[in-house]
């Protein structure tokens, strides 16, 4: 299918030709004509599966179409999204597929100052890309209204859950009319973002293009078991030793960012790094370097990633594993796109072999680890790739049939133990019901004892006072006696 086919027209068509764009990806596919039909969405797809394109190019469409003047501090579409980079490449893709219409697109995010925002907001516009947060201060100050806006898109949902902005979302949500269109994207779908997604989407349709996260084929994914203290060592043996055309190296935390940054910096390799706490201007510069080349190492976190969209990276390298496995294929997935290949290194300590270990589960085979001694050189050899895939999916099924031996052996065992524990119990109750039996006849045999010494002891009061009154009768008649005769003989 080509973008012609999907409801799109000339001005849109031409701007897409105007990039080289022959045919579209299944996600937009899948969602540009439901979308064009005015029906709420819940799309699940990964980074670098085109889902950008996959809103914004209907959303140009219907602008063509607009009649309407954009009324003061409101705007008819909304687009929220997690962080500065992620708005920042959006209002990019706007201007290049809009290059023909130019609509108007608003950038609202925080670290930057409000006073331009609120100037651009003053006449209208007619796309917001907007952080939660930022947002919802433009609302409460009212210079924002939101009132108008009939189109909202809620971009990579899973990771603004992560970052706390659901009560900022709900927030927002709740002020926009009911009649509105919406739609929801995300890499993976907790309860959180379903259930957001049950409270302000109507009869969404749900669109799963990657309905259960797997890598790349064409990724060629090596993994070092290796010493914490030589991970630096390391990763500068793989910047000394091979050409790195473009590299983001992966790290959990900011400060492990700056850190690593400074010795890399120190040893004489360019790099940079981006994170959360860098300023926007700092970001800014920074993410535009690596995409126009002058920067070719680029050290991130997971957070600050969602907003990279950098054609042609050339190597992934995990620094730090990450703490969940589906942070791993997000990661790896942003090298080997468009058909092209890419290499995925993994620096793996002793502490993070679990973590390994979960990623193998995930993905469904073995990622071969080698280890590595201190005083050995990191080295990438040629592998080739189709022995791998075959060892891949090899490995693949003999995880799978371990798996159904596994569970044969489980069942076969729940069975055994089931039979065993029956019995015991059996015999156990069997036990303990004669012990209540013995126990109750004892009972009552005490009782009836109780009761007959009761008896005797109310039968022996009964013939003491039985012969108690016929002792005393006898001695009143007795008596009797006397006083008659006393009496006769007196008279």
């Amino acid at each position: 299918m080509d973008f012609n086919e999907l409801g799109l027209t000339g001005p849109i068509l031409k701007a897409i030709a105007s990039e080289n764009y022959d045919k579209p990806t299944p996600i937009q596919n899948a969602v540009i004509p439901k979308f064009l039909n005015n029906h709420d969405i819940v799309g699940i797809a990964q980074t670098g599966t085109g889902k950008t394109a996959a809103f914004v190019l209907p959303i140009l469409e219907r602008l063509i179409k607009k009649n309407k003047k954009n009324l003061p501090k409101s705007f008819p579409v909304l687009i929220l999204v997690p962080t500065r980079e992620l708005a920042m490449q959006i209002i990019d893709k706007i201007r290049t597929y809009g290059k023909i219409i130019r609509p108007k697109a608003v950038l609202i995010v925080g670290g930057a100052k409000p006073g331009p925002q609120i100037k651009s907001l003053k006449d209208g516009a007619d796309i917001v890309v907007a952080t939660p947060g930022r947002l919802l201060d433009h609302v409460k100050s009212k210079v924002a209204y939101l009132n108008n806006t009939n189109t909202v898109i809620l971009d990579e949902a899973d990771q603004m859950l992560d970052l706390g902005f659901m009560p900022s979302i709900k927030l927002i949500m709740s002020n926009i009319s009911k009649s509105k269109q919406a739609v929801l994207l995300s890499a993976t779908m907790p309860k959180a973002v379903r259930s957001l997604a049950n409270e302000f989407l109507n009869n969404p349709e749900e669109v799963n293009v990657a309905p259960t996260a797997r890598p790349i084929e064409l990724i060629d994914q090596r993994v070092f078991i290796v010493k914490r203290e030589t991970k630096l060592k390391f990763l500068k043996d793989i910047f000394d030793n091979h050409n790195i055309y473009r590299s983001i190296v992966f790290v959990r935390t900011k400060i492990g960012a700056n850190k690593l940054a400074t010795k890399l910096k120190t040893s004489g390799i360019d790099v940079d790094a981006i994170h959360g706490d860098k300023s926007q201007s700092q970001r800014t510069r920074t993410l535009k370097n690596f995409r126009i080349g002058k920067l070719n190492i680029l050290i991130a976190t997971d957070i600050a990633a969602r907003g990279i969209d950098v054609d042609d990276i050339s190597h992934i390298i995990n620094y730090d594993m990450p703490n969940e496995s589906e942070i791993y294929i997000h990661r790896i997935g942003r090298t080997a796109r468009a058909g092209k290949s890419g290499i995925a290194i993994s620096l793996c300590d002793v502490s993070e072999k679990r973590k390994l270990k979960s990623i193998e589960k995930l993905i469904g085979y073995s990622l071969y680890a080698k280890v590595l001694n201190s005083s050995e050189t990191l080295i990438l050899g040629n592998t080739n790739k189709n022995s791998t895939l075959k060892d891949k999916i090899n490995t693949k099924n003999e995880l799978n049939s371990n798996k159904v031996v596994k569970s044969t052996k489980k069942r076969n065992s729940a069975k055994l133990f089931s039979k065993k524990a029956k019995k015991r119990f059996a015999e156990k109750r069997k036990k303990r019901i004669q012990q209540d039996n013995h126990q109750s006849i004892e009972k009552l045999s005490t009782k009836t004892n109780k009761r007959k010494d009761k008896k005797s002891k109310n039968n022996s009061v009964k013939n003491s006072n039985l012969t108690f009154k016929k002792k005393s009768n006898k001695r009143k008649f007795s008596l009797n006696l006397d006083d008659a005769f006393h009496g006769k003989a007196h008279n």
